[in-house]
């Protein structure tokens, strides 16, 4: 179906810690729609202090962390009765809350890895605990403040680094096996990536250094376990509930068991970023991906 020229607001940039992928993301994306034949004007919100163009049809949120993922933006353009893609203001604040997100896919069934939540920077190993382990503040994406305990003696410091970026940090088991993430688009899951970095975790340097990461898509799986990490991606996505889409980041241990890690209700959109990935091996355009973002949305309006 061809889509009718629009008036497009791209939210980009912002102020989290992950501002300068969303400027990234927001300048692709626009980039893209301009190509499509749209109107597009760029927006980089400061809370409090925004207005949209006169006349915008639709805004495409390229924002990436607080404010523009955990549901604040989201409701401040519900207020103001204006169509937005990706999800709403509810999955929103649940998706960025990694702990909640956790109590979510419990509740419903979605096999999640085990942790504990730290909100001072003095409090001891967990007893009956033993590393490895991993450490992230609760509410951060783009692995900000992503720490790797595979000793004892690095607690104190890596707990210290995660409280830096949010208030509480999570603690879960150090989960062994293969790194992927799966794509959510409408109800549909995209073909699995494969993320193995060249050396160490998947980090922030690892995950926007190109080249420092080899991505497979899609990813080498025997069927009946691409089945079984897909249903465990839908799950959690719906769980949160999810719409229209999202990324879904999930460890496959050594038995082919899928373990949910998070999910990215407004994931990445730069040239090194997984659902681009994904949506490609599907055989769609990077061009006609953000179509079909900007379709969904329409389809409530």
């Amino acid at each position: 179906m061809k889509q009718s020229a629009l008036k497009i607001t791209v939210m980009l940039g912002g102020p989290s810690a992950e501002r300068e992928v969303s400027l990234k993301t927001g300048g692709a994306v626009a980039q893209a729609l301009r190509s499509l034949g749209h109107d597009v004007t760029e927006l980089d919100p400061v809370p409090g202090q925004w207005s949209l163009a006169p006349g915008t049809d639709l805004v495409f949120l390229a924002l990436h962390g607080t404010y523009g993922e955990d549901g604040q933006v989201q409701q401040e353009l519900e207020h103001l009765g204006m169509c937005y893609t990706g999800c709403g203001v509810e999955a929103s604040r649940l998706a960025f809350d990694k702990v909640l997100t956790k109590q979510r896919c419990l509740a419903s069934g979605v096999p999640t890895a085990n942790y504990v939540v730290f909100s001072q920077a003095d409090q001891s190993w967990p007893s009956g605990w033993v590393p490895p382990v991993i450490l992230k503040p609760v509410r951060q994406g783009s692995s900000v403040g992503l720490q790797f305990v595979r000793r004892k003696e690095q607690w104190v410091a890596a707990l210290a680094e995660a409280l830096k970026h949010d208030r509480e940090a999570l603690m879960e088991e150090l989960i062994l096996g293969r790194e992927t993430t799966v794509g959510i688009l409408g109800d549909q899951a995209l073909p699995i990536v494969e993320v193995r970095p060249k050396q160490g975790g998947y980090d922030y340097q690892n995950k926007y250094t190109s080249g420092a990461t080899d991505y497979f898509c899609p990813a080498d799986f025997p069927p009946n376990v691409t089945k079984a990490i897909q249903e465990a991606a839908l799950g959690a996505f719906h769980s949160i509930g999810g719409r229209d889409y999202a990324r879904v980041d999930v460890m496959v241990r050594e038995s082919g068991d899928p373990i949910v890690l998070e999910v990215n209700t407004l994931p990445g959109m730069t040239e090194t970023s997984l659902l681009p990935k994904a949506a490609a091996a599907a055989g769609m355009t990077y061009s006609g991906l953000c179509q079909r973002m900007v379709d969904l949305a329409l389809l409530r309006r």
